[in-house]
Order: C-alpha cells, then sequence, then structure tokens
C-alpha cells in the first residue's frame, strides 16, 4: 500500500497512482492533517501532485529521489503563491 498512516504521519511509499489521491485528499482535508513524509517514494502520479499543491501540508519530508524533489518541493513552498 503506498499510503501508510503511522500516528501524525502520513507515509507515501515507492510508486503512488492515481488511486491514491482520494485517500490523499482524504487525510489533508481532515481537521488535524498528518505531515507528510516522502522519504521513500520514487514515483508519484500527478493526481497527487495536484492534491497535494492544493492542500499545502503543514509537513512535508522530501523524497530522497533528486529529481523528484527537485520538482516537487518547489510546489509545496508555504511562501510562493
Amino acid at each position: 500500500m503506498p499510503l501508510r498512516l503511522d500516528g501524525e504521519t502520513l507515509y507515501l511509499e515507492a510508486e503512488c497512482g492515481v488511486e491514491e489521491a482520494l485517500a490523499l485528499l482524504e487525510h489533508l482535508a481532515a481537521p488535524q492533517p498528518p505531515a507528510i513524509d516522502l522519504r521513500t517514494c520514487t514515483h508519484l502520479h500527478t493526481a497527487l501532485v495536484q492534491v497535494l499543491a492544493a492542500c499545502r501540508p503543514r509537513d512535508v519530508t522530501p523524497p530522497d529521489d533528486v529529481f523528484l524533489a527537485r520538482w516537487l518541493m518547489p510546489l509545496l513552498d508555504p511562501s510562493m503563491p
């Protein structure tokens, strides 16, 4: 399962496909949304990127994958409009 909730952290692991988008949105729309950990994420479908960009989670641990981190993390920067 690419999404794993452990305490107050939601882990997105390995290859996260479009079928995970609704679950991610539900977690991030909760009254107390979890922190997001992308360290072991190797692929993120654009639907999940859109959910993350729209919800702007409070705390995101970047992916270890340099390419993914380079393109994803600027979209999640809270200082960006």
